[in-house]
């Protein structure tokens, strides 16, 4: 067994996305090879209203599929299929988007004003590009959820862990999507396929990645005063964490514990030309795609 290293901290960085929401990008619309098959992560948390409330209009998708896993609040989605639905505080949504979809999402705070949730990109292969769109909804309660005596939570959202499957399936990228809670001064380690491209994402607490036995911090590169210093520090809230190769991922909780998205999936290694939401092979059909959002022939009818 082969610890995976880290290569890579770095923390989300603020954006606006769909009508002025304030969300923090992880990573996104960079080079589409850094963790092939996923194209981009964004955490959308706030605790103002105003600060989503406008939400995410009508917008296209195609060629990719996406995922949706919410932790506070709500949202409310609908399709240019007819379908519509809420998620809920615990939900997950998978949708394939395939040859195309119009789509909306308008988040709404709980009780508290508060909205929180991450959004996954991954892309789908040639030979998916175009197929037909689908959906997959799964309820807070669906999700198995395994508990270690020390206090280690491990939700599955999809793939296998630890003897039990999330109720996601027949995703293109074959991807594991797990949310890990690992309580204060614990150290974990968790089985990640070797021929898979792994990152996590931490959001509460803090800890360190890598096979040392106190949490001693990774060099990080940050800014400090205006200037680019490097640092040690430990893997924090809105962090991104890159590994090397190996099939084990180890982390050493810190004084307040940590958890953390841990996603893997298989590289689909094709090229990909890419253009807001909607990710193709080549130019031309990216061209193509484009040009039928135009004219309105973007949206293919059900057989």
């Amino acid at each position: 067994m082969s610890i995976r290293p880290v290569t890579q901290l770095s923390p989300a960085r603020p954006t606006l996305e769909g009508a002025g929401v304030k969300l923090h990008r992880a990573f996104g619309f960079q080079d589409p090879d850094m963790l092939d098959p996923f194209l981009l992560f964004d955490d959308f948390r706030n605790d103002n209203p105003r600060d989503f409330a406008a939400g995410f209009p009508w917008h296209p998708h195609r060629g990719i599929e996406t995922i949706t896993y919410v932790l506070k609040g709500t949202v409310d989605h609908g399709d240019s299929l007819g379908n519509e639905g809420s998620l809920g505080a615990g939900d997950v949504q998978w949708m394939t988007a395939g040859s195309g979809i119009l789509h909306r999402e308008m988040p709404q705070g709980n009780a508290q004003g508060q909205m929180h949730g991450f959004q996954l990109w991954a892309n789908l292969p040639s030979s998916l590009k175009m197929t037909a769109p689908r959906y997959q909804d799964v309820k807070g309660g669906d999700i198995p959820e395994i508990i270690e005596d020390d206090g280690t939570r491990v939700k599955v959202i999809v793939g296998s862990f630890w003897g039990r499957t999330g109720p996601v399936d027949g995703i293109a990228a074959k991807p594991q999507y797990l949310d890990i809670h690992v309580p204060a001064g614990r150290r974990k380690t968790f089985p990640v396929d070797t021929y898979r491209r792994a990152f996590a994402y931490v959001f509460e607490g803090g800890g360190l990645f890598a096979d040392a036995a106190q949490p001693t911090g990774v060099l990080l590169e940050k800014e400090v005063m205006g200037r680019e210093v490097n640092i040690r520090d430990m893997s924090g809230d809105r962090t991104l964490v890159q590994f090397g190769t190996g099939d084990e991922v180890t982390v050493q909780a810190g004084p307040e514990g940590i958890r953390f998205l841990l996603i893997s999936g298989a590289p689909i290694q094709e090229p990909i030309a890419w253009h807001g939401p909607i990710v193709m092979n080549t130019q031309a059909e990216l061209v193509q795609a484009v040009s039928e959002l135009r004219n309105g022939t973007f949206i293919r009818p059900a057989h």
